[in-house]
């Protein structure tokens, strides 16, 4: 019997009419988030300021272990699926988190110099490199897997499935928003290994409660067949053991790839005259081999209709990577121009610039239940967008907010400083983008995607937010500032790079408006 055929769970083992496997994920996914955006929201002020990497390094840093820890959970679903079952992968991947958390807490001695010509604590920058591996594999491991247990936990039809995935999602936003309030100040406030050490601890109680709590997940998150999990393999060690050490190796590998730069000679001004990160190229690499599978595909006997769906979707797949790669700028330059340029106080309270981040999580929270509430109005109407329009409105909208954030630098205060209620509203109509955008992309894939390709066009959707992520470290040296610079300068080159950036969304959706008569058409065929 497969999992998602098993009985129902028993009214004793549910609360609030959802099972309480629900609320065990729930937890483990809420303290996941909290270090993974927590971790992020000091990453790049941790770099920047402690081991005085130069901007450039930085956004190159935070982009390339970024689109990793969103790469990886294509590995960590497939090996779940197949053989490690999904609570062991959460397992593992969880352990993975709190090592690679705890070794971000040794921060070693400050680096001596100026910005980007320091003389850094060598040690301490290979721990680090070292604990962002731990953690990108981690989540490699746990997030798709967390994930698919919550969906096993239903049965086939069951109503309350999509409230209870809605659940879910809101611990995401719940672990980032109170990571970036929480874990931001403390590492910036009282030291950035204490930062480092709060995200995690819990998430190791996080892991804590997903262990004693497993009994409620109902034998839903097993393996597929436990005897060729343990039957040996090589040198006597089981197919788990096996898997867990290539785990640990691909540790070591992706620790490499972390601090591996080539130089392609005059090739290097295509990205400003900088070396490539093996990540690009490897991303390269795979998007082209994405992309030849994806033709390929097309002349494999699928209808017209077919066809022209599957077009539509590789497109919204192609422009997500540009939106993310947008999007992604407040972890980078945002919260740059926040630490150097902006005035954080509000209500008499000062945010730390890694705080500013939690807004956006705060944004989605406040408006996820407006576009629940919207989309099925707009539906009985006939008013409700298409999937290429959807995407095209999560470009302008993602524009839009860095015009905001372009016109407060443009026009800061006396003091030269822009106030952070301008953030603020960048924040609310970024966020706006996301809506339409985010949420509505996974619903395209299973709309869109012919039967048979279904699971590797949703690989596809979380392997170009990969790809967003990559771009985001490469959109972020535009905006890197030398050493020592006044903030009239930081904020004409903050002021600048925006509006490059707002150009680049709003051009992106209306071209993408242009096409969607003829994305619409080719769905009929």
């Amino acid at each position: 019997m497969s999992a998602t055929h098993l009985p129902a769970p028993a009214a004793a083992d549910q609360f609030l009419g959802h099972p309480k496997g629900l609320y065990v994920c729930f937890l483990t996914e809420m303290w996941e988030r909290f270090a993974f955006y927590g971790m992020k929201a000091l990453l790049l002020l941790y770099l920047t300021k402690h081991h005085l990497f130069s901007d450039t390094d930085g956004y190159l840093l935070l982009g390339t272990y970024a689109g990793l820890a969103y790469a990886l959970p294509l590995l960590g679903g497939l090996l779940a699926d197949r053989y490690l079952g999904m609570r062991k992968a959460v397992v593992f991947g969880g352990m993975l988190l709190v090592l690679g958390q705890l070794g971000m807490a040794y921060t070693g001695h400050a680096a001596t110099g100026v910005q980007g010509a320091g003389v850094p604590d060598a040690s301490a920058v290979q721990v680090m490199y070292f604990s962002l591996a731990l953690i990108g594999v981690g989540v490699g491991f746990l997030k798709p897997n967390i994930s698919t247990i919550v969906g096993r936990l239903y049965p086939d039809n069951d109503p309350r499935r999509d409230s209870g995935f809605t659940i879910f999602y809101m611990g995401i936003n719940v672990g980032a928003f109170m990571s970036s309030l929480i874990v931001a100040y403390v590492g910036e406030k009282i030291g950035w290994g204490y930062g480092f050490a709060l995200a995690g601890v819990m998430m190791a109680l996080g892991l804590v409660q997903f262990v004693v709590g497993r009994r409620h997940l109902q034998g839903r998150a097993e393996p597929a067949d436990p005897a060729l999990l343990r039957a040996p393999v090589f040198a006597g060690l089981s197919r788990e053991a096996l898997i867990y050490a290539g785990g640990l190796l691909l540790t070591v590998v992706v620790w490499q790839v972390l601090q591996t730069r080539i130089n392609f000679g005059p090739l290097s001004s295509l990205v400003g005259g900088h070396e490539v990160t093996l990540t690009e190229l490897v991303a390269v690499v795979l998007g082209l081999g994405l992309y030849a599978w994806f033709i390929r595909l097309l002349f494999s006997g699928i209808s017209r209709a077919e066809k022209g769906r599957m077009v539509m979707l590789m497109v919204l797949i192609t422009v997500s990577a540009l939106f993310w790669g947008l999007y992604e700028q407040t972890y980078g330059p945002w919260v740059a121009m926040a630490d150097r340029a902006m005035d954080r106080t509000t209500f008499g309270i000062e945010w730390t610039a890694g705080q500013t981040t939690a807004i956006g999580a705060l944004a989605v929270i406040a408006m996820s239940p407006l576009f629940a509430w919207l989309w099925p109005r707009l539906d009985k109407r006939g008013l409700n967008p298409s999937y290429p329009a959807k995407f095209a409105w999560g470009l302008v909208f993602c524009g839009l907010a860095f015009g905001v954030l372009a016109f407060a630098a443009a026009n800061p205060g006396p003091d030269m400083l822009v106030s952070l209620w301008w953030m603020i509203l960048a924040y609310f109509v970024l966020v706006l983008g996301e809506m339409v955008l985010s949420p509505v992309g996974l619903a395209a894939v299973t709309a869109l995607s012919i039967p048979r390709a279904v699971g590797l066009m949703m690989g596809a959707w979380f392997l170009f937010s990969a790809f967003g992520e990559i771009i985001a470290g490469r959109l972020g040296t535009w905006a890197a500032i030398p050493p020592y610079a006044t903030r009239e300068y930081a904020l004409a080159v903050y002021s600048g790079v925006f509006t490059q950036m707002m150009w680049i969304g709003l051009v992106a959706g209306a071209l993408l408006f242009l096409a969607t008569p003829l994305l619409k058409r080719l769905t009929r065929g």
